[in-house]
């Protein structure tokens, strides 16, 4: 399946069009499955939210499935990115993904 990366005005809008396709789990509570096991996750989408005055602001939403099936969001801002964050380990799947073909909208 192809990653595809949207920019909206805000995460919330992100979040609330991927809970429409059915990606309801909160990663983010099971942020040690994701470090621990980053082959049982696939990327699906990646929403990018920019804040206007401060690249700082940034925030990322990963709408992810895992290998049985679940489907749920995990969302990162920028100092989410450590080494040992699932965060980091998400996009080191998403540019591991690139080798598809990847439509950014």
């Amino acid at each position: 399946m192809d990653t595809q990366m949207y920019h909206y005005a805000t995460a919330s809008i992100a979040l609330e069009e991927l809970k429409e396709k059915g990606f309801t789990i909160d990663f983010n509570i099971q942020e040690n499955r994701i470090i621990n096991n980053p082959d049982d996750f696939e990327i699906v989408h990646v929403y990018r939210y920019e804040g206007n005055t401060d690249p700082g602001d940034e925030v990322m939403v990963f709408g992810i499935k895992s290998s049985n099936g679940e489907k749920g969001v995990f969302v990162a801002g920028l100092s989410a990115f450590t080494d040992s964050s699932a965060a980091m380990v998400l996009n080191d799947l998403s540019i591991k993904g690139r080798d598809k073909k990847v439509e950014i909208h």
